[in-house]
């Protein structure tokens, strides 16, 4: 093992078999504990044999395993710039027995491990440390939502495209006979494309950008999947404005994902099915509403499902000639694990979907939530409050309401005076200050970031909302906590405005969770109009669902380690079956 190879806070947790929360805590209460050596503010890294002392002395010590020490060396050999090209490297080694990096021993490594369990297994283990090391900064598909994607366009073992691969979890999962793709970044290509031969596929990945360099123009599959960037500004409008694949209206500067919809589309063959991940914002836009209409009367797209708030997925078929348009479109606001049941019961009877002559109205507004008729919320968390109950669990009291509230906006409220908004700077450099992190801002746990002073950082003081780009929102407060990137401070009148109140209304709001790096367009979430008596009234109801949502994710966390160190216990014989 390398003497200089450095470890996350998620490497240390998986090497000492403890959560994350406890090397957080470690390195709080122990002034001892090892200093960072690189890595970044909100992701520093630590020097390896340092943590292995360190844990020695403590009673925790730990070997590395093949493939941990395999990654560790491999992870030495350069900074985390170029580690991207080193795994791709390695995983080149593997596939076609190339020269691979200059490190004997780390070669000697993965040939063993290959041996032992497969090149595809060595490289795809390597590839997840590679994916933790980074998973503040890379975005890939759940697994949940690419399997879904595969059941619901009948992708397995066909030929399947996805233009905008990244790692090529989609085209994994789809297990494609001829898998073809295409990233922009070179080397996420190039681990693309590996991970796909080293499971036995026909694969064809071009690194370039899809909209600019269409690398499979003219070419068509079976099947499209595609999980493209969300709000990208400079996706090529300009240079584009006369494309051949935008068949149903130029998308609007402000609508990549309109984009990336038309380009799937014009490269699936007539019939074929096209899966694509949105942004919630997209159902809904104005600027997209011609080319929504367009894809309405053409018969192109079939299904808006919501799979989770800011999340959801576009079913869409290539018409085939001649073919008559159909009347239904299923809007379905729902979950990514009830998705297929109401996609199948959609296709049983396309009678159960709305028509699609009531959506071509002056909105064409296809987002799932809030529809006439649909699912009411209110009903909802009654029914599970029962069953709750019926367990011994206590939910928050509530109580359904006669009618809807008149609603404004978080941007009036600016306007009005009753809030501020500032965002967080998007980056820091290392230091020693404490930042709020989001995964803080998600658990309502205190900072454990760390960057330098920045006279243009942003603190959040007693009584201010903090709200992260994936959704979590606290209150928070205490002595002022400085805010790390993705983070957003709203600071309320409060002679005009409830912060437990606004606190919950975000909540609620379809945040954009899919990518970290996406930024709220917070001022058009909507807010009910309420006095502001009644707006405290609601602020302790959000303010105890947020208890209880804290109660049920340290229940679940304690749950987990209890079931870890009873079957660890009884394997070890230090506990055994008890009496009765």
């Amino acid at each position: 093992m390398a003497d200089d190879a450095a470890v996350s806070a998620a490497d240390i947790a998986r090497l000492a078999g403890v959560r994350r929360a406890a090397v957080s805590n470690w390195r709080r209460r122990h002034d001892d504990f090892p200093k960072p050596v690189g890595g970044t503010a909100s992701s520093p890294l630590f020097s390896l044999p340092e943590v292995q002392a360190w844990l020695r002395g403590r009673g925790r010590p730990f070997e590395l395993a093949p493939i941990d020490e395999a990654w560790q060396r491999l992870r030495a050999l350069g900074d985390d710039l170029d580690l991207g090209a080193r795994l791709a490297s390695v995983g080149e080694y593997l596939a076609d027995d190339a020269a691979g990096p200059d490190d004997p021993q780390l070669l000697a490594l993965i040939s063993q491990l290959a041996s032992d369990e497969g090149a595809a297994e060595t490289f795809e283990q390597l590839c997840d440390r590679f994916f933790e090391a980074h998973a503040r900064r890379l975005s890939t598909t759940p697994t949940a939502y690419a399997d879904l994607m595969v059941r619901l366009t009948g992708a397995k073992g066909a030929t399947v495209l996805d233009p905008a691969c990244g790692f090529g979890s989609l085209l994994l999962a789809a297990a494609a006979t001829r898998a073809r793709g295409q990233d922009v970044d070179p080397d996420t290509a190039r681990i693309a494309a590996i991970r796909l031969r080293l499971h036995g596929a026909d694969t064809e990945v071009h690194a370039s950008d899809a909209l600019r360099a269409d690398a499979f123009a003219g070419r068509l599959a079976d099947v499209v999947l595609c999980d493209p960037p969300f709000n990208e500004r400079g996706w090529g409008h300009e240079e584009l404005v006369g494309d051949a694949r935008w068949e149903y209206g130029l998308p609007p500067r402000g609508e990549s994902e309109l984009a990336w919809v038309q380009h799937c589309l014009a490269h699936v063959k007539p019939g074929g099915a096209v899966a694509v991940l949105m942004p919630g914002a997209a159902a809904g836009r104005r600027s997209g509403k011609r080319i929504r209409a367009n894809l309405l009367r053409a018969g192109a797209l079939r299904a808006v499902c919501t799979l989770a708030p800011g999340t959801d997925l576009w079913l869409l078929t290539r018409p085939e000639p001649e073919q008559r348009a159909p009347a239904t479109v299923l809007i379905a606001d729902t979950t990514a694990e009830n998705v297929e049941q109401v996609w199948q019961a959609f296709l049983a009877d396309p009678d159960t979907g709305e028509r699609i002559i009531d959506m071509l109205d002056d909105d064409v507004d296809l987002t799932p939530s809030g529809r006439p008729g649909k699912s009411d919320s209110g009903e909802a968390f009654l029914a599970a409050q029962r069953i709750f109950g019926q367990i011994g669990i206590e939910l928050p009291k509530l109580e359904l309401a006669s009618g809807e509230a008149a609603h404004t906006t978080v941007g009036e409220l600016v306007k009005a005076g009753a809030l501020r908004i500032t965002h967080a700077p998007p980056r820091t450099a290392d230091g020693d200050e404490p930042v709020l992190t989001t995964d803080d801002v998600l658990i309502g746990g205190p900072p454990t970031g760390h960057a330098a002073a920045d006279p243009a950082a942003v603190f959040a003081h007693d009584g201010d909302v903090v709200a992260s780009v994936t959704g979590a929102v606290i209150v928070h407060s205490g002595a002022p906590v400085r805010l790390g990137p993705a983070l957003s401070r709203y600071r309320v009148d409060p002679e005009l405005l409830d912060a437990q109140f606004l606190a919950g209304c975000l909540r609620a709001a379809d945040f954009p969770v899919h990518s970290a790096s996406t930024r709220i367009d917070a001022r058009r979430l909507k807010v009910p109009r309420h006095p502001l008596e009644t707006q405290r009234a609601y602020g302790v109801a959000f303010r105890a669902l947020a208890d209880f949502d804290r109660a049920l994710r340290q229940t679940a966390e304690i749950g987990r380690d209890l079931v870890r160190l009873g079957f660890a216990a009884l394997a070890e014989g230090r506990l055994k079956p008890g009496g009765g």
